[in-house]
């Protein structure tokens, strides 16, 4: 719902948070870079204090530093009017060197857990390697554990990162890593159960068929309207979407790349999934949207708003 994607009003994205809390749903996504903490504040200023304290809020930043993880924290405090935020991410990790690479700021984390600003650290990842990397930091590293796994998965394995030590297909090889971490103790949720969108025509299947797995305790699934919410919560209870779903919803979205891009290959280095790339003949960027997961980064990476999912 926010500026990287349908870049909703804030009490528009407000009112569709609401009415999925009212709907059982207690568990809220976000990240730094979303630039979504105004909607999420603005839906629990309405709740009562028990049912604002309920609802869990996982949030990410690419801090690598710790002054730059300070601010991530401090800024996501005070635009989500909170105490405390119940899981802190690093994100994208792609392995164990990125992880160490990013210790400054992790350890920051880990005194903010242990001083109750926060609850939970973890990562977020795209790449089976990154799976890996935060079961090798736990046997690695002494101080403190890593407790939350944020990672891409989902039916076809778009936009999943495989190995390349491993012939196994990149969905073999996210589950062996996640059954792995579920083994030791990691609290798992994944992300883009329906490849950015690009799994709509197989959607129900696609979610349930993340939502069938043992090693996976939550989905985060994105949601920017009432029938969408509706739709979601009643697959999880039935399996299924709702019938006016289905009238009014299905139906792909894409990356639109306005006349205007300059061609200077920002948002194809913010790309994980390598969906962009610079065309020779025009100057612009190009997509290929059997790579896209739709993840809106590249949006973010773009100075001038020449990138937009649609």
């Amino acid at each position: 719902m926010g500026p990287l994607q349908s870049n909703l009003a804030v009490r528009d994205g407000a009112a569709v948070i609401n009415h999925a809390i009212a709907l059982g749903i207690n568990f809220i996504d976000t990240a730094q870079i979303y630039k979504t903490y105004p909607y999420i504040k603005a839906a629990l200023d309405l709740q009562s204090t028990e049912t604002k304290n309920n609802v869990i809020i996982s949030t990410k930043t690419y801090a690598h530093t710790r002054k730059l993880a300070k601010e991530a924290l401090d800024e996501a405090l005070r635009e989500l009017g909170r105490d405390y935020i119940d899981i802190f991410l690093l994100h994208e990790q792609e392995s164990i060197h990125t992880i160490y690479g990013h210790l400054e700021a992790l350890e920051y984390l880990f005194e903010q857990k242990e001083s109750g600003r926060i609850r939970a650290v973890g990562i977020s990842t795209h790449h089976v390697s990154g799976v890996w990397g935060a079961l090798e930091f736990n046997r690695t590293y002494n101080k403190n554990k890593l407790e939350v796994i944020h990672p891409m998965y989902n039916i076809t394995g778009l936009g999943i990162l495989a190995r390349d030590d491993s012939d196994d297909n990149p969905v073999l090889q996210m589950e062996a890593a996640l059954t792995e971490a579920e083994r030791a103790g990691f609290f798992i949720f994944s992300m883009k159960p329906l490849g950015g969108g690009n799994l709509y025509a197989r959607a129900e299947e696609s979610l349930n068929f993340s939502l069938s797995k043992p090693f996976i305790d939550s989905v985060a699934v994105g949601m920017k309207s009432l029938l969408e919410v509706e739709a979601n919560v009643n697959l999880l209870k039935t399996g299924r979407f709702t019938d006016e779903y289905y009238k009014h919803y299905l139906g792909g979205k894409h990356l639109h790349i306005d006349y205007w891009c300059g061609g200077c290959g920002k948002c194809v280095e913010s790309c994980a999934a390598n969906a962009l790339e610079v065309s020779k003949s025009s100057g612009r960027v190009v997509c290929d949207p059997e790579k896209c997961v739709l993840c809106g980064y590249c949006s973010a990476a773009c100075g001038s708003f020449a990138l937009k999912i649609i």
